[in-house]
């Protein structure tokens, strides 16, 4: 927000800087970002003069340039100067620009130069009003009266003023200061806590009497829910015209373009106290009537900018007695608005719900000066002020008078907040013991009235402007923000105390398995957690009914919480193969999202529930080609690999869990890893080709999601222990079986360690084979056995019985056959 330096001291008296209140405003709180210095016409008009043109004449090389001779003051040689302008004649007062002069047109800047225009030499510029900044018409050039002295400087004449903008960065709960009056009042209340002189100054609105009752809007408040306070007036026989230079300069200093003298009047009160107006035409208002009301679903409204929107049961209206004027607080609309033929205007000015105002800017993509101030929550009890105060200035500066009493419909007034505090807390909060006499002042500054003080315990009235300002803590935020952050001082002394951190550690773990999953070529990705409703409404196990929605999505992409990971980093993998980067290795920590309308519990947010979950994808290729090796395309196998390396690196027991097929909607095929008591740490697969079509991938993609949580206790229940290496060697045996296709290897592995727990150490499938020469369903499977005795050396009787009762086991419970 930008603060004019000149403007503010309207408010407020004060002899300090531009560049030492820079440095205040950061200290109490409101950032400011930059201090420049300006002028209330760009450039300041330097080096442009006032002059008159002695001599007129025909360009002999032209049928429409003029070469002219001007006189730029005592002692200053003759300019002959070229110039184009239909009205240039001898003996007139211009704006002239010698040699030198710097101009501006927009962003852009120029410098007149000694130049030669077909053929006769040119020292100068005779301007146009755009040409310098203080109009917008370029038929010709300025003429002055005849009675403006030669060598004047122009930013003289124009009465150019020097001013300085502090550029404030305004945090979302500071409403009350996003105006300069707020910005002058938080000021005020520093200055006081200091000592310093200053004069906070507010202006009167005692000479506000309606000089006619002759003009009756009846207005009438359906919602005062969405509308708790609603105040106008009328102000008729008003002249739409210019406004004066001193209310342009204010407002083009800002960053805020002129439009004419009642709507500047809006704009300007908006930016001196943060109180958005909104000025119809009276004439315009049918059956002299206002309602303010909720819009029927799908009506149609035509705003200010030439749209026409479909309207929700939710938007707030202002509405005639016959159709919408006004989106409340947002937007104006196209047909009410003031024009050069208003002669009656009826003035607005009310108090929002925050939240309805929010709402509807969001739902049409709206943001106005207005709603911006409206949906953070504006002064409830600075309507009427600011409603007379306006009413006087269109009297003023439009020539009307004010045709109505006040009306202001405020059933329910909003009350300020009561918040207690102890001046221990306070203290101990701050790290400092101020004093009470320092925290009193502080209170008084802040406008906080002390209502009771007992037992050091204080109950103040806190505005209600300040809505922000509703806890003790609050409070304490204030008091110190004025007392200064930089005047607690440091202690000598240093307290501590003993903490023991949780175990196992999250954060660290986490560190150690990023760590290793980047080593292994993945990048870390990090979506948003909310996402897209129509992923789910095509899922049953993910149905839209189980996902977390949002009450005001900004859009239906953000329209529901993530119950998986997984569409994320889809969006992240289409988006990389869209640019060539088809090689891909991703994952992902964060939360997911579920709600559970079954649940039967009197708790409401028992419904619903959150964990952390840790995400790989992985698709392309595993390795590109080199004179070594050929390339090689990623593979589920690959993804496992990742997998258990992750388990291992958190200390969980790989070998010990449990490795199940499963139907799952989001995979062609996936695996489930179960412990043996029964809980499900996550799963992987490849997903199926129709979820990767929602997002135009053609390639396998392989996906695993792991509960995070349940990975780390069961990582914990791990006892790192050592053993000394066996003196005794291991022996390893091979068996060729024939199986049908439908048996697994992971049905071997358990078979076999059924069978001998106590000196068979590992399993391993070495070859598939299917193809010629074997029974219909059939497949062969080479698979390595390892055993070994810690004690003694296996003999081949013992090695030979224990490969019997294997061979016999696959026999029997898998149908198995030795080749």
């Amino acid at each position: 927000m930008n603060i004019s330096y000149n403007w503010l001291k309207k408010y407020l008296q004060t002899n300090v800087t531009p560049d030492e209140l820079a440095k205040i405003l950061t200290s109490i709180g409101l950032e400011v970002g930059t201090v420049e210095k300006v002028q209330t016409i760009k450039g300041g008009l330097e080096g442009l003069v006032v002059g008159e043109v002695l001599t007129c004449g025909a360009h002999e090389n032209s049928d429409h340039l003029h070469v002219t001779t001007v006189s730029i003051g005592k002692g200053e040689p003759l300019l002959q100067v070229v110039c184009g302008a239909p009205n240039v004649a001898a003996g007139q007062k211009v704006i002239v620009a010698p040699i030198g002069t710097k101009l501006y047109q927009g962003e852009e800047t120029f410098t007149i130069k000694r130049s030669k225009i077909r053929g006769v030499e040119s020292f100068g510029m005779l301007c146009a009003e755009d040409e310098i900044g203080v109009g917008t018409s370029h038929e010709g050039i300025m003429v002055l009266p005849a009675t403006t002295p030669v060598g004047m400087l122009a930013k003289n004449y124009f009465n150019v003023q020097d001013d300085t903008i502090i550029e404030v960065d305004i945090t979302p709960n500071r409403a009350d200061a996003i105006s300069h009056y707020g910005v002058a009042r938080d000021l005020a209340a520093y200055f006081q806590s200091k000592n310093m002189p200053f004069k906070l100054i507010k202006p009167s609105i005692d000479e506000f009497k309606p000089d006619s009752t002759e003009s009756k809007i009846e207005v009438t408040v359906e919602n005062v829910e969405v509308c708790p306070r609603y105040s106008g007036t009328v102000v008729t026989n008003v002249q739409i015209k210019e406004s004066p230079q001193w209310l342009q300069d204010a407002l083009n200093v800002i960053g805020i373009r002129p439009i004419n003298n009642v709507v500047d009047i809006s704009n300007y009160l908006l930016h001196a106290f943060g109180q958005p107006l909104h000025t119809f035409d009276a004439d315009k208002i049918a059956g002299n009537k206002i309602v303010v009301r909720t819009a029927t679903e799908g009506e149609y409204f035509v705003t200010l900018d030439g749209v026409e929107r479909t309207l929700s049961a939710n938007d707030l209206m202002i509405c005639d007695a016959q159709k919408p004027m006004c989106m409340a607080g947002v937007f104006g609309g196209l047909d009410s608005g003031i024009t050069d033929t208003t002669t009656s205007v009826f003035i607005e000015s009310a108090y929002f719900n925050p939240v309805s105002i929010r709402k509807t800017a969001r739902r049409y993509g709206l943001n106005t000066d207005a709603s911006f101030r409206f949906e953070r929550g504006i002064d409830p009890n600075n309507t009427v002020y600011v409603l007379k105060l306006a009413a006087l200035m269109i009297k003023e500066l439009a020539g009307g008078k004010i045709a109505s009493e006040v009306t202001d419909i405020y059933p329910k007034p909003i009350q300020d907040f009561t918040v207690t505090v102890a001046l221990e807390k306070i203290n101990n909060l701050i790290g400092k013991e101020l004093g009470k006499e320092v925290i009193e002042t502080i209170f008084q500054g802040l406008e906080m009235s002390i209502l009771s003080c007992e037992n050091d315990v204080y109950t103040l009235q806190v505005p209600a402007y300040r809505v922000d300002v509703q806890r003790d803590v609050d409070v304490i935020e204030d008091v110190l923000r004025i007392y200064g952050y930089n005047n607690v001082e440091i202690t000598s002394k240093v307290k501590s105390n003993l903490n023991y951190g949780e175990k196992p550690d999250t954060n660290k773990i986490q560190n150690l398995v990023s760590e290793q999953l980047t080593s292994c070529g993945f990048n870390e990705i990090l979506n948003n957690s909310l996402t897209k409703i129509s992923y789910y409404e095509r899922l049953k196990n993910h149905s839209l009914d189980r996902c977390v929605k949002l009450m005001n999505p900004l859009s239906n992409d953000l329209g529901v919480m993530r119950q998986t990971l997984l569409f994320g980093g889809l969006e992240s993998v289409a988006y990389n193969i869209n640019r060539q980067n088809a090689d891909l290795k991703f994952y992902e920590f964060g939360n997911c999202y579920w709600f559970d309308a079954e649940k039967d519990t009197e708790d409401a947010l028992s419904r619903y529930g959150e964990n952390y979950r840790l995400a790989l994808w992985v698709t392309g290729k595993r390795s590109n080609q080199t004179w070594m090796r050929p390339s090689e395309k990623s593979s589920f196998y690959e993804l496992r690999a990742h997998v258990n390396n992750v388990l291992r690196r958190m200390g969980v027991d790989v070998e010990r869990l449990i490795l199940t097929e499963t139907d799952n909607e989001l995979y062609a095929e996936a695996l489930t890893l179960t412990t043996i008591s029964g809980k499900e740490l996550g799963i992987f697969g490849i997903l199926k080709t129709d979820i990767l079509r929602w997002f135009d991938i053609s390639v396998p993609v392989y996906f695993a999601e792991l509960d995070w949580k349940k990975c780390l206790r069961e990582g914990s229940k791990h006892k790192i222990t050592y053993k000394e290496i066996s003196k005794f060697p291991e022996v390893k045996r091979d068996l060729a079986l024939l199986i049908d296709k439908t048996i697994r290897f992971s049905d071997i592995e358990q078979v076999a360690f059924n069978v001998e727990r106590k000196l068979l150490k590992s399993v391993t499938l070495f070859d598939v084979y299917e193809g010629k020469n074997l029974e219909v369903g059939k497949k062969s499977y080479a698979v390595n056995f390892v055993l070994q005795d810690k004690e003694k050396t296996l003999n081949d009787k013992q090695i030979d019985s224990i490969m019997q009762r294997l061979v016999k086991a696959f026999e029997e419970q898998l149908n198995a056959k030795l080749r």
